[in-house]
């Protein structure tokens, strides 16, 4: 529990395990992120770390932005551009209003026994450490979390198709280097022609007013539909030109067509076979 003494700025004050059970997260993280200088130093009496309610409220802030898909190097940036003049609240509120997710991934969390019955014998330990190299699935406790549940279920109906998994998580990797690489077109696009006047006007010292982060956030809404359907029409377009280049050339393949005639030679032979001769008729 945490302790009543009150600490020099904070009136509640928690030890290190007491602080990680109250943001939910373990002691070694706890930790990692006090190495990474994601936290403010604890106070020290002796060799205890003494924690307080900002401490909290910044591990809270850590995962909160962790789960809008930020890395900690971009969070300790946040950190220290907002460090100098702006507190965390306000932090969140400008994070949130400009970087809402774009994803609508529902994670699915299983055990691993179904997991392994989801990929029939492919859930091999070399492709799981792929899939968390990846980040589509992490541990927690005895339970897997998948990231996206319409990912499971494409990479699920791929493998049952006759796909090996360690091919649909190469595949997977390169998709998401040519997904990054449509999502800085993108935003360099509205970043140039879009937003360009109101990043520009952005004060040194206090960085975007409470009307240039409404217009932001208002204009990324807008565009979120349009860059996600240029995307899904484009992608459909190039199966419908790759399928038939596909079917062009399977039918001018003499290997494939000799095959194919061969086939066709077989079942007509069968056919004549099982048809009565003429002295069957009389």
């Amino acid at each position: 529990m945490a302790n009543d003494e009150p600490g020099a700025d904070d009136a509640r004050e928690y030890r290190t395990e007491e602080l990680a059970e109250a943001a939910g997260i373990s002691v070694r993280t706890l930790r990692f992120y006090r190495e990474r200088k994601l936290l403010p130093p604890p106070r020290r009496d002796g060799r205890i770390a003494w924690y307080g309610e900002r401490h909290l409220a910044r591990l809270r802030t850590i995962g909160a932005l962790l789960e809008r898909g930020h890395t900690l190097g971009g969070i300790a940036e946040l950190f220290a551009a907002f460090e100098s003049g702006r507190d965390v609240g306000e932090l969140l509120g400008l994070e949130s209003a400009i970087a809402v997710p774009w994803s609508e991934e529902t994670e699915v969390r299983l055990s691993p026994e179904a997991l392994a019955d989801r990929f029939r014998g492919e859930a091999t330990p070399e492709n799981l450490s792929a899939s968390m190299d990846l980040g589509y699935i992490t541990g927690d406790g005895d339970t897997v979390v998948h990231v996206s549940r319409r990912l499971l279920d494409a990479s699920t109906a791929l493998v049952d198709r006759g796909v090996p998994l360690s091919v649909v998580l190469a595949a997977a990797r390169e998709v998401r280097s040519h997904a990054d690489d449509l999502a800085g077109l993108f935003t360099r696009i509205i970043r140039k022609h879009v937003l360009a006047g109101v990043l520009d006007r952005a004060e040194p010292d206090r960085g975007l007013g409470p009307d240039d982060v409404a217009r932001i956030a208002e204009t990324i809404e807008q565009l979120r539909p349009i860059s996600k359907a240029v995307v899904d029409a484009e992608l459909a377009m190039a199966m419908d030109r790759r399928v038939r280049a596909e079917l062009d050339a399977w039918g001018r393949d003499p290997d494939l067509n000799r095959d194919r005639d061969r086939d066709r030679d077989r079942k007509d032979d069968r056919r004549r076979e099982a048809e009565p001769g003429p002295e069957a008729s009389g």
